[in-house]
């Protein structure tokens, strides 16, 4: 295999974090809608929780997409 086909494999295996990324994501928010309709006045107290749990999760498809870049683009 060439170099250049494995960088190619790396990088599409590494944004795979993307995919989960925004599966997480929709569950995140998905839950916390369904919750807040149910109890709308538990809802606030759960805001916090909901911030962390997107950042957490964002943080994880952002560092894929960085990982897949480097292994393109660097040296």
């Amino acid at each position: 295999m060439e170099a250049e086909a494995a960088k190619y494999i790396g990088a599409g295996l590494a944004c795979i974090a993307l995919a989960g990324a925004a599966i997480g994501l929709g569950t995140i928010f998905g839950n916390y809608l369904s919750g807040a309709l149910r109890n709308p006045s538990a809802a606030p107290g759960q805001f916090t929780n909901l911030l962390i749990g997107f950042a957490l999760t964002e943080f994880t498809g952002l560092l894929g997409f960085v990982m897949g870049m480097i292994i393109l683009f660097a040296v």
